[in-house]
């Protein structure tokens, strides 16, 4: 058979998984903390046909000849730029201009994850009169401070505000403002390691390293929070349609390339009648 055939099975399968990547990039270009993944190639393995020779006393040195056996893919990147920032008005709702992810953590299992979507919540507390609510995702789970414990908010506080640098301070019955908790911010020593666990939610893998965790513009982190922003996600649209035309494009000439082979074996095919 032709190996051009198996290398144009090879170019679609590519492009099949970049069109993947696309479509997962557009759909969620409103998703707030969304980071968009991008798709790198790699060639195969090549035969060689003739190996090189080295230069000689009376002949110079010839190169070898190679094919290629078509393509594969090399890596999905997660790109961690920073996405635009919406005004919201909302004292809740958290950005971080900078690096950095919010920890949030799992009440079933205890596990932090991390996330670039700021969009929090005051929840009931335990119910009780002078009961402290608690700083949550849309999904209830627990807002972390610098210190690994859950932010909390008496029910009787009259107005609340977070500074650039995570603290978190409310005005009581009384008229006087207190508080002293600060948000954690965790900084990753390779952030494009990270697991995509689905939720706007990052997980820590083999790469990612360890959480570096401290204050917004502390010790691990130079980003600051940015009060009534939510970041939007980094997706381009007009980089994505390109790209989506690019993908079409290759996927298309991938099947021309096994059709043609289609051909000649046809042809070779008709040689005995």
């Amino acid at each position: 058979m032709l190996r051009s055939m198996y290398s144009g099975i090879t170019g679609l399968r590519n492009f099949q998984t970049k069109l993947d990547v696309i479509g997962n990039n557009i759909a969620n270009v409103n998703t707030y903390g969304f980071k968009k993944g991008r798709t790198v190639f790699k060639d195969l393995v090549s035969q060689t046909v003739a190996g090189a020779s080295a230069p000689g006393d009376n002949r110079g040195g010839v190169n070898p000849k190679q094919v290629g056996l078509g393509a594969q893919l090399a890596t999905i990147d997660t790109i961690h730029g920073q996405g635009s920032m919406q005004f919201t008005g909302n004292t809740l709702d958290l950005t971080i201009s900078g690096d950095g992810f919010f920890i949030v953590q799992d009440g079933e299992a205890g596990n932090n994850l991390y996330t670039r979507a700021g969009n929090f919540y005051l929840d009931a507390g335990d119910g009780g009169a002078d009961a402290n609510a608690t700083l949550v995702d849309g999904d209830g789970r627990h807002v972390m401070d610098v210190d690994g414990g859950e932010i909390l908010i008496p029910s009787t506080a009259t107005s609340i505000s977070i500074g650039q640098k995570g603290e978190v301070k409310y005005v009581d019955e009384n008229g006087d403002l207190q508080g002293d908790q600060v948000i954690g911010i965790a900084k990753f020593n390779n952030p494009g390691g990270l697991n995509k666990v689905g939720g706007n939610l990052f997980q820590e893998s083999a790469n990612s390293g360890e959480a570096l965790i401290s204050e917004p513009g502390g010790e691990h982190s130079q980003g600051f929070i940015e009060s009534g922003f939510l970041e939007m996600s980094n997706v381009d649209l007009s980089e994505e349609f390109t790209e989506m035309i690019v993908a079409q494009r290759g996927f298309q000439a991938n099947t021309r390339i096994i059709t043609t082979s289609d051909e000649i074996l046809q042809e070779l095919v008709n040689l005995k009648r």
